[in-house]
């Protein structure tokens, strides 16, 4: 038997066997009531269904996935580069006939909760792994809010993916092999105040999504759970209390800031998707809540990870006026890029001038040697807006080489961080592409 034939046979096994134990899992699985989840819902001053539709709707974040750069809310077309295709988030408006105007709320509540819409299963790129814990009532009062907008007609795009991933009758078999349908149950052990921090972080903000591993089948690693990872090459960092690698060093009131405003004082400032989670969705969160989600992130099971990346928040380029550093970079050419382009605004000891978003040092990005998020601002830049209060750094991708991105990153590592960048030119090709 030729190694061809062989493989074609254990793949028609292993099709059989998974559509089996598909189909016994649909028929043995619970059917009844859910259970009833006290934490769950916008704050109990929020009564008006439209008004607490808008606030889980941004908590949410669904105006992230669903609005092109420029379009128009909720009106679709936000383009997914994954590695074996693009998928395109979808228009959520009430148009009947482009949007979800026709939708049921049994259509809705089950496209939200497990995956699956009039047309078919959906891609996991809708975080319906982390919605499926969100109460009927939560998911409904966001269709309300929705269906309160002006309907907008605008076909979505077609997703351009390959092979089998165009196929979406096999995200049946993903379903069974990542996808853990519940809604969320409080924890007895913890307080009201824990409960309603992990509902926020968990059904409704999807840390996860972002912040957690992928296994080989990009299902979400649960046993490093919010130990961070890279999405669209920026590196979302280890969000769980590990003193060294997390955030078990920050004050409360660091955490608590970081989460309304995208900066903290003597740490990160927001880039990238976390600026965009800040702006549309973290910012509105009542101060009820953004202390629900800080006791919830300071009081979960600590992940230690590559102690490489460990902050340092006194780094020798902070307590200099100009560019000095061991092994003689004082004439490269990552130091002669910083000078012309970057020291204006975060000035040679990173502390940042005019902005407080311009400061540097404590920043997990430039503690990172392999300058991930570093290499994005310096390709994409970063923006973000609180309020009436509009930050922004400018792009500089058009404008440097890949060696010369390379160079000012491992600078700025070098410089705010005092560590050896690792970034290579054909590192930053690759993250021009994401």
């Amino acid at each position: 038997m030729s190694n061809a034939l062989r493989w074609l046979l254990w793949l028609i096994v292993a099709v059989v066997v998974l559509a089996g134990g598909y189909a016994l899992y649909t028929l043995l699985r619970p059917v009844g009531p859910e259970p009833v989840a006290p934490i769950a819902g916008a704050p109990a001053g929020i009564s008006d269904k439209l008004a607490r539709g808008e606030y889980l709707a941004r908590a949410a974040d669904c105006v992230a996935c669903h609005t092109a750069p420029g379009g128009k809310p909720f009106a679709g077309g936000f383009a997914f580069k994954l590695p074996f295709g693009t998928i395109y988030g979808t228009n959520i408006t009430a148009d009947a006939e482009t949007g979800i105007g026709g939708w049921s709320d049994d259509q809705f509540v089950r496209a939200v909760r497990e995956g699956v819409g009039p047309q078919g299963n959906l891609y996991p790129a809708m975080p319906y792994t982390s919605y499926t814990a969100m109460s009927r009532d939560d998911v409904l009062a966001i269709k309300a809010y929705l269906f309160s907008l002006p309907p907008v007609k605008q076909a979505n795009p077609q997703n351009g993916l390959s092979f089998p991933f165009n196929q979406r009758w096999g995200m049946k078999f993903w379903n069974l092999a990542f996808f853990n349908e519940k809604r969320f149950e409080p924890n007895l052990n913890q307080d009201e105040q824990w409960n309603r921090g992990a509902y926020l972080a968990t059904a409704l903000g999807h840390c996860s999504e972002c912040h957690t591993p992928r296994n080989l089948g990009f299902g979400i690693n649960q046993s490093k759970n919010l130990s961070g990872e890279v999405i669209q090459g920026w590196f979302a960092g280890n969000i769980t209390p590990d003193p060294q690698t997390g955030i078990g060093g920050w004050s409360e009131q660091q955490l608590s800031q970081y989460l309304a405003t995208g900066h903290a004082e003597g740490r990160s400032s927001a880039s990238g998707p976390m600026a965009e989670a800040v702006e549309n969705s973290l910012q509105y969160l009542t101060p009820e809540d953004n202390q629900a989600l800080v006791k919830y992130l300071r009081n979960i099971e600590p992940i230690a990870t590559d102690s490489a990346s460990t902050v340092n928040l006194q780094p020798k380029g902070a307590s200099s006026s100009s560019a000095v550093l061991p092994g003689g970079q004082e004439d490269s050419l990552g130091r002669r890029l910083f000078a012309g382009d970057c020291s204006g605004c975060h000035q040679w000891n990173g502390t940042g001038r005019q902005s407080k978003y311009a400061s540097l040092v404590g920043s997990t990005a430039v503690n990172d040697p392999q300058g991930r998020s570093v290499v994005q601002a310096i390709l994409k830049g970063t923006r973000i807006s609180i309020g009436e209060q509009h930050e922004f750094m400018p792009d500089f991708g058009a404008q440097y080489s890949d060696e010369e991105v390379a160079a000012v990153a491992n600078y700025v590592v070098g410089q705010f961080g005092e560590k050896q960048g690792k970034v290579t030119a054909k590192q930053v090709a690759e993250q021009r592409k994401q």
